[in-house]
């Protein structure tokens, strides 16, 4: 807060200072002081106060810029210097999503087999080299050789089947102890999906060292290793964490982005939309994700950054081309067929399965989670996720549609049947007499390789169901969004196959009568599998909007979108029946991180006065009175508490409010005053009043004064505000604390923390969940 003082002399200092010799002293005060701002690891940061340093960095840029051409065009660079951290944020996260999805396919491929011509070809890439591929056997050419035959010159029997079997699990015990020892060693943040915590990051909590450069270095690497190893996981949400990783990595090239944490986290906002764009090749859904799901603050200007970030890097990704089709995913798809009004009771039927998983799924996940935390499990990561990859390789191997990535297998149950398709999930008994379109073919009955295949999806619905509780959240990078678009995908397509086989056999029915006649294509399966890939994603995460946007962008099918959205919004409303949380905001709340939902509901009848601090039993609120404090008596009280701030006020014995004082800043202004000034020793009064201090005689001690760094403006309720006012003022100005007066007398404080355990409290949770600051 500036200070008026009177005209200054030569010298530099007043009068009355040259009198009292306080000159350097009030000089030395009025400067800045170093590290003042920041925010200490697992505090949350205060929106209000970052928005108005904001704002005084640019009305100094905007006068400076009318002073010279220099600083006319270091305000442009200034303007400019969003758009170029946007622009590099999407550059390096599709380049980074390019070389995981390479290095992912080829490391998959590996498990089972080697390509001879060139031993980094995955087998898709071996076998288009090859000029000895024919069309019926393109799934086999002689320069891909599987381990078996590679060591013994057998590709068949027994014994092949048993080396391949042994060497698919042990390359998958290989990759993931590599995985999780690498995060354990070198990155612990570098485990889970990160989305959980950029959520609370992006609320305005601080976890240092959670985006930092060897998290980026380790999760990207280990990624690799844990979805190649076979684990029922996905890539798609670590994604998310390491775009954000990106992000912060260039914030800190630019002062206006690295000194203030809510600028920073504008830019891990549009971060996270590029992280989904690449993920799913979803521009405009991973957008919308960053709007629905992750962020907290999401102004207009982050709407379009986020939107050019993700261009670029999906721009990016095209560019590198990982699958060789031209297309951001794996499992893009185009549907001939139209779908039809009765084909909305499955749909919905899809919907409600969706929501009963997610709602089994995030029970059980937590249950689990829980249990890992309160007993020995948790002291033996490596040993888990060796055990599990165990349990997963052995019973994967035998089933062709668990042996494969999840990505393929999502890929074969969207496909739709041509009449090049070699899948067993396409062996339809054919009408010798058809001549039609190759994209128009009947309806047909099904082959025996079709009922096997159902046989075997089936069970793979079951492991993925089980397998997919136990795996996620353990100490490696894991994904949710492909797990469960997977446990959908087959229970859709298992249905569509149901639906068409009922069309065909009982056309004459009065459902099927008046849009399936003999010899139509009616039912697609494979768009069946897509929306039950949407209802389980939308149970388990609970998402509506995104989720549709990112799905027809992933198949192209702008047509579909109202089995979608039906799908979508079945699953959101199942999965709410059982609990309001999505599976982030329940590892959120496991984790004790302090998250203020905005979808919370607060409808309890309790006052401020219910909430505030101290209680009846407990000790007075620590304050600071304005000029009658001494330095000892701040060090001492600094000392022994670990609050985050104190209130400033007249005397003890008036209680009347003037500011609000950071622990943080605080601390450094006396460590900074007692090296840089003379005469500021622990006797010395502590001044927070606008007058200059007055030493009234020679021997006393310089006073030191702090005005500088109070809050003047710290925001205040009455004991009678109703504490659901003050939750939505806390939600939405996003504030630390909240200071208690009656008739501007301090009664108490509320924190973030005091709303999220009352709130707990409430709820008839356990309030002591509530971990941190």
């Amino acid at each position: 807060m500036a200070t008026m003082y009177p005209r200054a002399s030569s010298t530099g200092a007043t009068p009355s200072e040259e009198m009292n010799g306080t000159g350097n002293l009030m000089d030395f005060l009025d400067e800045p002081f170093p590290d003042v701002g920041t925010y200490e690891d697992f505090h949350t940061i205060d929106w209000l106060r970052e928005k108005s340093r904001d704002t005084d960095r640019h009305r100094k840029i905007t006068t400076k810029s009318k002073e010279s051409y220099w600083e006319l065009i270091k305000s442009l660079l200034d303007a400019w210097s969003g758009w170029v951290v946007m622009l590099l944020i999407g550059m390096l996260t599709g380049t980074l999503a390019g070389v995981i999805d390479l290095a992912v396919d080829w490391m998959t491929d590996l498990k089972e087999g080697v390509c001879l011509s060139a031993l980094y070809y995955s087998r898709e890439q071996c076998c288009w080299t090859s000029n000895e591929t024919t069309f019926e056997d393109r799934d086999k050419c002689p320069q891909w050789q599987k381990w078996a035959e590679l060591m013994t010159g057998h590709s068949e029997g027994a014994g092949a089947y048993v080396l391949n079997y042994f060497l698919y699990v042990l390359w998958a015990l290989l990759f993931s102890f590599l995985a999780v020892s690498l995060v354990r060693v070198f990155a612990p943040y570098a485990c889970g999906s990160g989305i959980p915590e950029i959520k609370t990051i992006l609320s305005g909590f601080i976890i240092r060292g959670y985006l930092g450069k060897w998290t980026l270095l380790i999760k990207t690497v280990t990624l690799v290793l844990a979805v190649s190893s076979g684990l029922s996981l996905g890539k798609e949400g670590p994604l998310v964490h390491v775009a954000c990783c990106c992000g912060n990595l260039f914030c800190s090239l630019f002062s206006k982005y690295s000194k203030n944490e809510g600028k920073r986290r504008e830019v891990l906002s549009a971060a996270a939309a590029a992280g989904v764009s690449v993920a799913f090749g979803a521009p405009i859904g991973g957008v919308l994700f960053s709007l629905e799901e992750v962020s907290y603050y999401f102004p207009l200007k982050t709407l379009w950054r986020s939107f050019f970030a993700a261009l670029v890097a999906a721009f990016t990704l095209r560019a590198i081309n990982p699958f060789g089709n031209s297309r951001l995913v794996l499992f893009y798809v185009e549907y001939h067929t139209p779908w039809y009004m009765a084909e909305l009771v499955p749909f919905i039927l899809l919907g409600v399965f969706g929501g009963l998983w997610g709602a089994l799924f995030i029970r059980g996940n937590i249950a689990w989670c829980r249990r890992r935390k309160t007993t020995l499990l948790g002291k033996y990561p490596v040993l888990e996720v060796i055990v599990i990859t165990g349990i997963t390789a052995v019973l994967a191997f035998p089933n062709p549609y668990t042996r494969r990535s999840t990505s393929e297998l999502i890929s074969e149950l969207f496909n739709d049947c041509g009449a090049l398709e070699s899948s067993q999930l396409c062996d339809y008994v054919n009408n010798p007499n058809m001549s039609r379109p190759v994209d128009d073919i009947p309806d047909r009955p099904a082959g025996p390789g079709v009922y096997s295949a159902l046989w075997q999806l089936a069970l793979a619905l079951i492991f993925k169901i089980v397998i997919t509780i136990f795996t996620f959240g353990m100490k490696i990078p894991s994904g949710l969004f492909i797990p469960s678009m997977a446990v959908g995908a087959i229970a859709g397509r298992i249905v569509g196959i149901a639906v068409e086989q009922m069309a065909y056999h009982h056309h004459d029915w009065i459902i099927f009568k008046n849009w399936c006649r003999p010899g139509a294509d009616c039912v697609t399966p494979g768009l069946y599998a897509m929306v039950g890939a949407a209802a389980c994603l939308g149970g388990v995460t609970r998402m509506t909007v995104s989720l549709v946007v990112i799905m027809f962008e992933l198949t192209g099918g702008l047509e579909y979108i109202v089995p979608l959205m039906a799908a979508a919004v079945t699953s959101k409303w199942v999965a709410d029946a059982f609990g309001k949380e999505g599976i982030y905001e329940s590892h959120i709340q496991l984790n004790g991180y302090p998250y203020l939902d905005v979808r919370d509901e607060f409808t309890h009848r309790t006052l401020a006065t219910d909430v505030m601090r101290p209680r009846r039993s407990e000790p007075p609120l620590a304050v600071l009175t304005q000029d009658s404090t001494t330095v000892e008596d701040v060090e001492t009280l600094i000392k022994d508490t670990d609050y985050n701030g104190f209130p400033v006020v007249v005397s003890r014995e008036s209680e009347r409010l003037i500011g609000f004082v950071q622990r943080r800043e605080l601390t450094v202004a006396i460590k900074t005053a007692r090296q840089k000034q003379d005469g500021v020793v622990s006797s010395s009064v502590v001044y927070f009043t606008e007058d200059n201090p007055q030493v009234a005689e020679a021997c006393d001690p310089q006073p030191l004064k702090l005005r500088r760094i109070l809050n003047l403006s710290p925001f205040t309720v009455t004991d009678h505000t109703p504490m659901e006012t003050v939750v939505d003022i806390f939600r939405k100005l996003g504030l630390r604390q909240c200071l208690v007066t009656r008739s501007g007398r301090l009664l108490g404080i509320i924190t973030k923390k005091d709303v999220l355990r009352h709130m707990a409290q409430m709820m008839n949770q356990d309030p002591e969940s509530i971990m941190f600051n």
